[in-house]
């Protein structure tokens, strides 16, 4: 009952419009409108908007003629078509559309992260004892990278002879280089070698993997989702002609559909099943205009079951972990409409220094970014969770090297289960926790073990949280409810390790009899500090709560309506950003 009233609340706040101006006005409709096509049907305008459109290409040309629409980009079993709010209204009337999705814009969302995240241990290996339990060194050799974003400046530096493929997705521009800047930064955090230039950067995560350069934003930084399909879908083509293992997308869109019907969504989907992992930033609506927190707020397509998405941490400059924090921009969950448990882990995304792009957009326009070099050996520093997803994508690199048989599953359970629970976050904030690539390595390696192993960053032992999942929107019930925490004997492990199958939606998967996790309250567990900020026994979708300075919280994508902001979400010329 608990889950029923939750999705009432939540598809009264967020579908009315959708009921009213579809449902009651043509009761013949049968298509569902994502929100912002809602929108568009609502306003009785004659400007025509970018409808996706999904079916084999006769019906798609049947249903084009139709309905007298153009046709302006076919995709691999959709197309997009232009139709004003008349034209929308007639389109969803017809029985052979079962949805109809906006191609809505997309944007973006080395300082100590190398240390940080233990991710220099991992490149180290070690030996074992005499030999024995030893865990080889490794640096992301052989395995491709597909950054699918602004595009990659070959030319740099700290990039040189690592891109091996590029090619534009952009629909209006062939040139694969980077005019805005996003996508070089990305591919020195995942692949970048270091330089003499600056002691602020120390290389990218994996310095020995392959860059596959998917250009998809354009040189303002926004794109069509139409494009980012389209790079996926090369990126799957070419998949074995460049291993390309990883994609990662530090990029996104509000969410405006299910995840069922999204079309980043189901393009992740189609990548997971090809044998790839989809790394994506959980966007950068963690605050409003207005400063207030956001919970609800993750982005397409990091809402996907399939996504590994990551959060941003503020590591405030140390390696030691006892000052990490959640960054204040980083998107929470739970996801609109289906209310899975996102983010999955996070790392570090606040004043990341990587490659700056000569004479891109960013730095011109933003100098105060820029922090060293000049022309093709210059770095700046970005903030969001567009740096840290592109953190993890360069672990998994790592990891995949060290074991080139692990299964996408396989992988996010090592990297989840390696993580450090964050208490201020919690599972919302900050997925399984704070990032411990070393953790995740020696999982990778050994398999899932009960006893959680340790690590030593700055000196300190940190533990990690051996929590992971699979969610379609049923885990933070079954939270509550006190059936959905699943404690793992070291055979449970061990099945679910080599069948990754056996895992079910829904269930919050602790390795050990005894992990500490199985024990806190089922709210501070889920919603870290936001627990202690309401008397409610629970939170649900829309529960009001205020913080200690008496401002209260937003819910859901209505705090992100119309965003046109550059997806990391925090200022680039404020140095105090957080």
């Amino acid at each position: 009952m608990k889950n029923l009233l939750r999705r009432v609340a939540l598809l009264t706040v967020s579908c009315s419009a959708l009921l009213l101006t579809v449902r009651g006005t043509h009761a013949q409709h049968r298509a569902f409108l994502s929100l912002d096509l809602t929108r568009h049907l609502a306003r009785q305008t004659a400007l025509q908007a970018r409808v996706i459109v999904q079916g084999s290409d006769a019906d798609l040309d049947a249903i084009a003629a139709r309905h007298h629409v153009t046709i302006v980009r076919r995709l691999e079993g959709a197309a997009v078509v232009l139709a004003n709010s008349a034209e929308l209204a007639d389109l969803a009337s017809d029985g052979a559309l079962d949805h109809l999705s906006g191609d809505v814009p997309v944007r973006m969302w080395m300082s100590v992260s190398n240390q940080a995240t233990a991710a220099d241990q991992v490149r180290a290996g070690t030996s074992g004892l005499l030999g024995i339990g030893g865990i080889a060194a490794v640096n992301g050799k052989g395995i491709g990278v597909a950054i699918v974003d602004s595009g990659v400046s070959a030319q740099h530096a700290a990039l040189s002879g690592k891109v091996v493929a590029s090619v534009s997705k952009v629909s209006t521009d062939s040139s694969t280089g980077d005019a805005f800047g996003h996508g070089t930064h990305v591919a020195g955090i995942i692949a970048g070698s270091p330089t003499a230039t600056t002691p602020l950067y120390t290389g990218g995560i994996a310095p020995g993997a392959q860059i596959i350069n998917v250009r998809v934003l354009g040189g303002d930084g926004s794109g069509l989702t139409s494009d980012v399909i389209a790079g996926i879908d090369w990126v799957i083509a070419n998949r074995t002609k460049y291993n390309i293992r990883i994609i990662n997308l530090s990029l996104g869109h509000p969410v405006f559909e299910p995840c069922a019907t999204d079309p980043l969504c189901q393009e992740v989907k189609k990548a997971y099943d090809a044998g790839i992992a989809v790394i994506a930033a959980a966007g950068n609506y963690g605050r409003n205009a207005a400063g207030q927190m956001v919970l609800g707020s993750i982005a397409s397509p990091g809402n996907s079951p399939y996504a590994i998405t990551v959060a941003a941490t503020n590591t405030w400059g140390t390696v030691g972990r006892s000052d990490d924090t959640v960054a204040t921009f980083s998107s929470r969950g739970p996801t609109q409409y289906d209310l899975v448990a996102k983010p999955d882990l996070a790392a570090p995304g606040v004043k990341i220094v990587s490659a700056q792009a000569n004479n891109s957009y960013l730095p011109q326009t933003y100098p105060v970014i820029h922090v060293a070099g000049s022309g093709n050996n210059a770095y700046m520093f970005l903030s969001g969770t567009s740096m840290a997803a592109p953190m993890v994508s360069g672990a998994a690199a790592l990891l995949l090297q060290g074991s080139p048989n692990l299964t996408p599953a396989q992988l996010k359970m090592a990297l989840q289960a390696g993580a450090a629970y964050m208490s201020d976050g919690g599972l919302l904030g900050a997925g399984a926790g704070n990032a411990n690539f070393w953790a995740s390595r020696q999982y990778a390696a050994n398999g899932l073990v009960v006893n959680l192993p340790l690590s030593t960053i700055a000196g300190t032992l940190t533990g990690a949280s051996g929590a992971f999942w699979w969610d379609a929107g049923t885990l933070i019930d079954n939270v509550y409810g006190g059936l959905g925490t699943r404690l793992l004997s070291a055979v449970d492990a061990l099945l679910l390790w080599l069948n990754p199958t056996l895992v079910r939606f829904g269930d919050l998967n602790l390795l050990g009899l005894g992990n500490p996790l199985a024990s806190m309250v089922p709210k501070w567990l889920l919603y870290g500090d936001v627990a202690g900020w309401t008397d409610a026994q629970s939170i649900a979708w829309g529960t009001t709560i205020y913080d200690p300075n008496g401002q209260s919280i937003a819910w859901g994508t209505d705090a992100m309506d119309d965003d046109s902001s550059i997806a990391w979400g925090t200022s680039m010329t404020s140095p105090d950003a957080r």
